[in-house]
């Protein structure tokens, strides 16, 4: 079959034939209609993952949305090594698929069902959001960025400070449900004060976090200089992305002195079962909510 393979980590993807896969036992086979280009499909094909292998070559790809032999539409998250999803055909185990919303086109699907998970997860499961909170997304100019304000608009956020380093697309955000914004470009100190300011207008009660690095370390800062706010007891810093940086400096002191407490959202955060379920979750609403966000095919 034809797919894109991994045969080096220096080296981008070929387009190239690969191995037909044969289903084993509990497996089924998958006809691909529509496989997603996630940052975490890079950083896989880079070897830059923390869920990298040394194992060459393979074909890279996390989810996508395929047919079952009996024609049935599922979006599918787990495969069997090397087969990933940038292909023509895959395996998954039988239980690791769920139907796709008949009101949700297979492109859609395939590009928001990563992204929109993890913020997802992160908001429901990590965070414990609720209604009436106050969010704010650092990343939010990313596609998971901006599936997040959505799904806390949903989730009855009552407000979404939007925070990025795409000026441009972070001018368009009040669409999706920002009601303010911040520009991750600023210098350092400037960036604290802006944080401090939402902190002190109306509050922060969740930290999405896509970005790390000093986006992350300026808020942190802002937080702990920051006087209690209204009868918040906790700040729940998610972390899921590390566009700006893998690392950061963290004096004790502000874990310290505030309420924040640090979490992290990804794959080892949360069971396959609640994965798929979040999925499922998302998916009803975004079938029923037309989720803006701009997909780009490519076949």
């Amino acid at each position: 079959m034809n797919a894109a393979v991994v045969h080096s980590f220096e080296a981008p993807p070929r387009y190239a034939t690969f191995a037909e896969p044969v289903a084993v036992e509990a497996e089924v086979l998958l006809d691909l209609i529509a496989a997603g280009l996630h940052p975490v499909v890079k950083a896989l094909a880079s070897g830059s993952h923390y869920r990298s292998t040394a194992a060459l070559p393979f074909i890279p790809g996390v989810d996508g949305v395929a047919r079952l032999e009996d024609g049935t539409r599922v979006y599918f998250g787990m495969w069997r090594a090397p087969f990933g999803t940038l292909c023509e055909r895959t395996v998954t185990a039988r239980s690791m698929y769920i139907e796709v919303p008949k009101g949700l086109d297979s492109a859609t699907a395939a590009a928001i069902a990563n992204p929109g998970t993890s913020s997802w997860v992160a908001l429901t499961k990590r965070a414990g959001f609720i209604t009436g909170e106050n969010l704010l997304v650092l990343g939010a100019t990313g596609v998971a960025g901006q599936l997040a304000i959505q799904i806390a608009k949903h989730l009855g956020a009552r407000r979404v400070v939007a925070a990025g380093r795409n000026r441009k697309a972070l001018e368009r955000v009040a669409e999706l449900g920002a009601d303010a914004i911040v520009p991750l470009g600023q210098e350092r100190e400037s960036l604290m004060s802006s944080i401090h300011n939402e902190w002190t207008n109306a509050g922060i009660d969740v930290v999405l976090d896509y970005v790390w690095g000093l986006p992350a370390e300026a808020t942190l800062q802002a937080i702990a200089k920051s006087r209690p706010q209204r009868s918040v007891s906790r700040v729940r810093f998610v972390q899921v992305g590390d566009t700006a940086g893998q690392t950061i400096q963290l004096p004790a002191a502000i874990l310290r002195g505030s309420a924040v407490e640090l979490l992290g959202s990804g794959f080892g955060s949360a069971s396959i079962d609640e994965l798929f379920k979040a999925v499922a979750d998302f998916f009803q609403f975004a079938e029923k909510s037309q989720v803006k966000i701009d997909i780009k095919p490519f076949r």
